[in-house]
């Protein structure tokens, strides 16, 4: 018989032992006793799980629900049958007859932290087991003193469905059958003193609810997305890469329907067009996992593992990434393992501990966002951020991560001031944890996935970001250059007249550009805060503003690196950034943003069209200087090299003033004609241009041959052989 204690622990929902309470238990003399609890109900019958028949009349220990009976030794699986107090009856399978959830293998590589797919174990999991149809909860919470599983099927209570602990791995269990996808969720979770915390949504759940309601959602487990050659070569060192960025809630909206978000399938008939139309070859969207607060932009996550239902469902992202594939675009998700918020249903002092953040505030929380760190020395906390990069790849097939704050993990003392952080063991200020996860991270994505990228979005000289971690690198295909990006933005935000007194910050970037797999980003961050739009960044009267971006664009997409590009860039958003409203879509009416948007979607084709443009990215072959300090003038001039032989020379002139009779050294004889011409009259220009010119046999700037060119006033212009 139960005893008073456990009847009493089991009402207050502080039994932290259920199983070996409930359901079926022989005594000392061999007999068989059936237990349950179910808050509610008066009466309670055990039927046989084929037949319905009576297997015994359970007797009822306490008014709150608690029964008791024999059960035959020939008994096999059983049914509840629960009588109400209205009379009603209900029948359902007791959860508390079923085996444990995790396999010994999974628990052996969860203890470890070596699981490289936790997903596919923790979390909900709709499966069958017996031959009941149900769905398998798991969840890590090792200093708990009782975990229990609420949702819309037991009316959020805490006594009804108390789970297992598997010490071996500190994770909670429990088969619940009758679960289908739809039921929402949550864990309630008592602490070792006994406090009961805020439910807590799911670490592993696969899709949430539309904020401002936190549950988690039971949905199937994505069909693995088979890696494609063809994707692979797509995003390789030596291909275009040519990203548009774009945050999915403000790209466009439906004014006509309360000005609402697009839906992925609108998303998918719109951005995925649009995108190919314009010649880029992939998408970044910033965050996509569930996050509560729609002014993080997605860069306070909560449901790591959830795409944000603010646009439908997981079912419908996929369709929209397998949509811009078939269009031939790749997609890079923006992926937060740097922090998270301290909402009560997210992950912070999960189970009453600094389970997934650092302790000690002076390494686990972030005073500039007021956010917490990851603990990243904890190996299940690596185990379930490596695994969620995999997650990303593997079931939605996405075709790289570009991977947010990365300097704020690799220094204990970021944004901190003296006395503010805590060395490592070593009295330094890196943070070996955090390198150690990256490493792993990228080498897990190597090994396992690896058609795909990985971009670092890293502001300091931490050398070998995109080394090999074997090499003593951190293991990344591509950084963001964010050095290029501010001396650019500051040159290009200089009156020209005085732009020959910062020279260096063109050239500059030279010194540098080849020491990493750079992509050159001219991303979201550059036009919010007060900063503007790129057109208003530009300095002079409205032709000026007009040609300087038509110029940054042309010098960008010559210059060795990969491209990024936020969404309103393209056809010259005159307004700051507003996360809260489409782009003006509108200004497309005017001819001068019509040009830039036209000049935007040449130049990708220029760039695509050109393997000297791309192929050599990365080494220093592939560049070379012509013109770099005719300072004076503010004219620079490189060429970019194939590894054929063929080549683009590009010429880039940052005055409003034509140079005329240029005398150009250039690398070969023969007939160059315009590829492209940032001040063409097509795209809003003056229209200086050159034709075809046949160069001669006369030596210049160390060039056996030259030509002489027109220089347009503030404009790029890439040379090629006729």
């Amino acid at each position: 018989m139960l005893t008073l204690a456990e009847i009493e622990a089991l009402r207050h929902a502080r039994h932290g032992d259920p199983f070996s309470v409930l359901g079926a238990h022989e005594d000392a003399s061999g007999q068989r006793w059936l237990r349950c609890f179910q808050p509610g109900a008066r009466a309670a019958l055990a039927v046989d799980a084929d037949n319905g028949q009576p297997l015994s009349v359970l007797t009822q220990l306490h008014p709150d629900g608690v029964f008791e009976g024999m059960l035959g030794s020939t008994a096999g699986a059983w049914r509840l049958q629960f009588t109400w107090p209205d009379g009603s009856t209900s029948t359902v399978d007791d959860p508390y007859r079923f085996p444990p959830v995790l396999g010994e293998l999974d628990v052996w590589l969860l203890a470890e932290g070596t699981h490289l797919r936790p997903y596919e174990t923790l979390g909900a999991q709709i499966r069958t087991m017996e031959g009941v149809s149900g769905a398998s909860f798991a969840v890590w919470a090792p200093n708990a003193s009782r975990v229990s599983l609420v949702g819309d099927f037991n009316h959020w209570d805490g006594r009804v469905h108390p789970m297992r602990l598997r010490r071996e791995c500190g994770v909670w269990e429990i088969f619940l059958p009758g679960i289908a996808e739809g039921a929402r969720y949550k864990y309630e979770i008592r602490t070792a003193d006994g406090h009961v915390l805020p439910q807590k949504a799911d670490p592993y759940a696969l899709q949430s609810e539309l904020r401002p309601a936190t549950a988690s959602v039971v949905s199937h487990m994505p069909r693995l997305a088979p890696a494609s050659a063809q994707r692979q070569q797509s995003n390789a060192l030596d291909a275009p890469v040519s990203i548009y960025e774009v945050h999915l809630g403000s790209w466009r909206r439906k004014p006509e329907e309360g000005d609402r978000w697009l839906t992925w399938d609108e998303l998918a008939d719109t951005l995925v067009p649009y995108a190919q139309d314009m010649g880029f070859t992939h998408l970044e969207l910033m965050p996509v996992s569930e996050h509560p607060f729609d002014g993080s932009w997605g860069y306070q996550p909560i449901g790591l593992y959830a795409p944000t239902s603010r646009f439908g469902t997981p079912g419908d992202f996929r369709h929209f990434v397998e949509t811009a594939h078939a269009a031939g675009l790749g997609v890079i998700l923006d992926w937060v393992p740097a922090h998270f918020p301290t909402d009560a249903h997210g992950l912070g002092r999960f189970d009453g501990t600094a389970l997934y953040e650092y302790a000690d505030p002076r390494e686990g929380f972030h005073n500039d966002w007021k956010t917490l760190i990851f603990n990243y020395g904890r190996t299940e906390v690596r185990n379930y951020l490596v695994g969620n990069a995999l997650y990303w790849l593997e079931r939605y097939g996405v075709d790289g991560l570009r991977v947010d704050a990365v300097a704020s993990m690799l220094y204990r003392d970021y944004s901190r001031k003296p006395g503010e952080w805590v060395p490592n063991a070593y009295g330094g200020r890196e943070n070996l944890e955090a390198i150690d996860f990256l490493r792993r991270m990228n080498r897990v994505v190597g090994v396992e996935r690896p058609g795909a990228v990985t971009l670092a979005e890293e502001s300091t000289s931490f050398p070998g970001v995109t080394r090999p971690p074997e090499d003593g690198g951190l293991g990344f295909h591509y950084k963001w250059n964010m050095g290029w990006m501010n001396d650019t933005l500051a040159y290009a935000g200089t009156d020209p007249v005085h732009r020959k007194h910062h020279h260096q910050q063109i050239t500059f970037g030279l010194m540098y550009a080849h020491s990493e797999n750079f992509v050159l980003p001219l991303s979201h961050d550059e036009v919010v805060h007060g900063k503007g739009s790129m057109l208003g960044r530009m300095p002079g009267d409205e032709w000026q503003k007009y040609a300087g971006l038509r110029n940054l664009y042309g010098y960008l997409w010559a210059y060795p690196g990969k491209k990024l590009l936020f969404m309103g860039g393209e056809f010259a958003q005159g307004a700051e950034w507003n996360a809260d409203r489409s782009l003006d879509w509108h200004l497309l009416e005017h001819a001068s943003h019509q040009g830039v948007r036209r000049l935007v979607r040449d130049l990708n084709n220029v760039y695509r069209h050109f393997p000297a443009l791309y192929e050599l990215d990365t080494e220093r072959a592939g560049f070379e200087w012509i013109v770099h300090d005719d300072w004076q003038q503010s004219v620079f001039a490189f060429v970019r090299k194939a590894r054929d032989g063929s080549f683009v020379v590009a010429v880039c002139n940052f005055t409003p003033l034509p140079r005329h009779a240029y005398k150009l050294g250039v690398p070969a004889a023969g007939a160059y004609r315009e590829a492209i011409n940032t001040d063409g009259a097509v795209y809003g220009g003056s229209g200086v241009g050159n034709g075809v010119v046949q160069s001669s046999p006369v030596p210049w700037h160390g060039k056996d041959h030259s030509i002489v060119i027109s220089v347009p006033p503030l404009a790029t212009v890439m040379w090629v052989l006729a």
